[in-house]
């Protein structure tokens, strides 16, 4: 039983690796989108030859190449973009995984446990039952802010929808012994 639950913590310690990505995708993908915010606004003033001096009104087809940079530079960020919101998905294929190994692994285990068994603790380590239920809950935040990327101004202007106490609580019990 305690091998399992050593199994388990390791599962864990990817799934806060995976966390940390996520994080790190989620700063990167709002940086993203304010620099697009930028371009889009720029494209407004630069579309209109009053907002060129008497000096570059002269210039041959400088407004044109202006543009064209900008929206090169938009198409950019925009493939940069999609690119993160890739690897956002890719996190969620890689916790379902987690999940799921996790739970094959009680399932799959040279006897079947008993409801008893799922529940024991040895001293402050986690049951197997914690350790499957928050496996199964950190995988579903995860697919549920996932899913709200789909509203992607929502999620960059809101914090995300992953309560950062709940997820404490799931690794504070998790890792009980290593906080003693």
């Amino acid at each position: 039983m305690e091998a399992m639950v050593k199994k388990f913590q390791q599962r864990f310690r990817k799934v806060r690796d995976e966390m940390e990505t996520w994080a790190e995708l989620q700063s990167l993908l709002t940086s993203q989108f304010r620099n697009a915010s930028s371009i889009i606004q720029r494209l407004q003033v630069l579309q209109d030859s009053n907002n060129y001096g008497e000096g570059l009104r002269g210039v041959a087809h400088l407004q044109e190449a202006v543009l064209l940079k900008q929206m090169e530079s938009l198409q950019k960020l925009l493939l940069s973009m999609n690119n993160t919101l890739e690897q956002f998905h890719g996190i969620v294929l890689s916790l379902g995984r987690i999940h799921r190994d996790g739970r094959q692994m009680i399932k799959g285990g040279s006897s079947q446990l008993s409801f008893k068994q799922l529940q024991q603790r040895v001293g402050v380590k986690p049951s197997l039952a914690d350790c499957v239920d928050g496996l199964m809950l950190l995988q579903d935040m995860h697919c549920s802010d996932a899913s709200d990327l789909g509203s992607l101004q929502q999620i960059l202007i809101d914090q995300p929808n992953i309560p950062k106490e709940e997820v404490q609580f799931i690794f504070d019990i998790i890792f009980a012994e290593e906080i003693c």
